[in-house]
């Protein structure tokens, strides 16, 4: 934690900011390890204060290492007023996207230093993955092969998507995961077309395409990996679709390395579906980064200007969505390094057929 608090310093000394306050929660574990629901951060160049009230500063002592841990008493934003002027700082950079206007208002009464709004700063230096992220991820990610290992021998005519999704998330949580990185999408038959079809009380049958994305907390950070199965025999189409989207996915985890932007990226599987003539039923990008959440960047999708460098971890997802037929996605997660990218998630990704 003492490096990543270096970094925003580095960050503050270049952009004039002598103190910074933390509230975003997922910046507040990245900074402090603080894993509690109350509490924020107030980052000078020289001092580094965690704030929170009697129920968690024990719990703060143990995990804010480098921090002096300080107990309010009375509303918070008061303390950090307090520690403002006893620090003798100049300014407060605070999180725009997070402070609301209320708080905002409050700061501005209590607080004699100038308020100043910053955005994804802190968002930045967590795109970059350390050792210890990364090695985490990477049980995350094994959780959720284990899982869609255990999902092939629960799935069967009769069995709803619902029960498919809530056996999937039990398995996680007993293999250690805390949670599940969001709500597991389970689409079958004819819902498969749907990009994002959370799991429904429809019954799998016979004949289904069965696209299922899912994934787990492991202490903080996050998986996320999705396959397409057939119960029973495919179409000749979604056959077809199958084989599109799994090969446009293979040739993203070739060639993706650093240097390359999200741009060039994600038209690797763009132009190949187009090309094989399925352009407008691959509607979203081909992918994300992931990491504290399961959205965060760098991005890769026709938008995305910026480059890839090593620590990065991205997910790779092309899909095609046919509505009225059904539809497939295949996604990894892969950690960017050197010389290209390692694959992380490891389920088998040819057709399986129930």
């Amino acid at each position: 934690m003492i490096q990543r608090v270096e970094n925003l310093r580095s960050i503050m000394k270049e952009q004039e900011l002598s103190s910074f306050l933390i509230t975003n929660p997922y910046n507040l574990r990245y900074l402090t390890g603080f894993t509690g629901t109350t509490g924020v951060a107030l980052i000078t160049l020289t001092e580094a204060f965690f704030i929170t009230d009697f129920r968690y500063t024990e719990q703060a002592a143990t995990q804010c290492q480098g921090y002096k841990i300080v107990k309010n008493t009375g509303p918070i934003f008061e303390t950090v007023a307090d520690l403002v002027a006893s620090e003798k700082v100049t300014n407060l950079a605070f999180e725009e996207s997070v402070v609301s206007f209320k708080e905002y208002a409050n700061l501005e009464m209590l607080i004699e230093a100038d308020l100043i709004p910053i955005s994804g700063e802190i968002e930045e230096l967590r795109e970059i993955k350390d050792e210890t992220e990364i090695e985490t991820i990477k049980k995350a990610c094994q959780i959720a092969d284990a899982a869609f290992e255990h999902i092939l021998t629960f799935i069967k005519p009769g069995v709803t998507e619902i029960q498919v999704a809530n056996e999937l998330d039990f398995f996680m949580r007993s293999k250690g995961a805390s949670g599940v990185s969001f709500d597991t999408i389970v689409a079958s038959g004819l819902r498969s077309a749907m990009p994002h079809g959370v799991a429904s009380d429809k019954v799998i049958e016979m004949g289904d395409m069965i696209t299922i994305d899912f994934g787990c907390y492991y202490e903080g950070y996050v998986s996320d990996m999705t396959r397409t199965i057939s119960l029973g025999e495919p179409s000749d189409q979604l056959r077809e679709i199958y084989q599109i989207v799994k090969e446009a996915q293979e040739k993203v985890l070739e060639v993706a390395k650093p240097g390359m932007t999200g741009i060039e990226l994600d038209a690797v599987a763009r132009d190949y579906i187009t090309e094989k003539g399925y352009g407008p039923e691959f509607g979203h990008s081909t992918g994300h980064g992931i990491g504290l959440e399961i959205h965060e960047g760098p991005n890769v999708s026709k938008a995305a200007e910026k480059a890839f460098v090593p620590g990065n971890v991205i997910t790779d997802e092309p899909g095609i969505y046919v509505p009225g037929v059904g539809g497939v996605r295949i996604e990894d997660d892969m950690l960017v390094t050197e010389n290209g990218v390692e694959r992380l998630t490891q389920s088998p990704k040819e057709l399986i057929i129930l």
